[in-house]
């Protein structure tokens, strides 16, 4: 396999008129930061860009990848901008969620709501155990083969 030569592109935004370069992202990361800018799961993005397998270490490595994560919010920014949608707003509007639905007696949209809440206050932590085979470990040869292949 032969290795791409890496290349520049510039970006340019619009809020701070400042112009960065960052190294070009392969079809297939540009593809996979797309998807989460679009507002899938970090593994199912993975899994459409690359057409492999569901893979949450390989999924998780290319979202870290400084360039792919700059692109994912490069991609976020424009819809956060246009929208004008902070942080205290979306808790505000859950919060409002969450009381018409306890008022109507919905109570699973209530706690649905507060749940959501939390979750974007960062009170709950999404753990997740991965294993191998039969239940044994994860056999990293073949992690390291995948990120090895995303690198050419």
């Amino acid at each position: 396999m032969t290795r791409r030569k890496p290349g520049f592109l510039f970006a340019i935004n619009s809020d701070s008129v400042y112009i960065r370069a960052s190294m070009a992202l392969t079809p297939k990361q540009e593809k996979f930061a797309q998807n989460v800018a679009a507002g899938m799961s970090l593994v199912s993005a993975y899994s459409a860009a690359y057409g492999a397998d569901k893979s949450t270490t390989a999924a998780t490595t290319l979202a870290k990848n400084p360039d792919v994560a700059q692109r994912i919010q490069d991609l976020r920014n424009p819809v956060i901008v246009k929208k004008q949608i902070s942080l205290e707003d979306h808790i505000y509007r859950l919060e409002r969620l969450r009381d018409a639905s306890e008022k109507l007696g919905q109570m699973s949209a209530a706690i649905k709501a507060e749940e959501n809440i939390g979750k974007v206050l960062g009170f709950y932590v999404t753990k997740t155990e991965l294993s191998g085979a039969n239940g044994g470990p994860v056999d990293i040869r073949l992690v390291k083969q995948i990120i090895d292949t995303d690198l050419v």
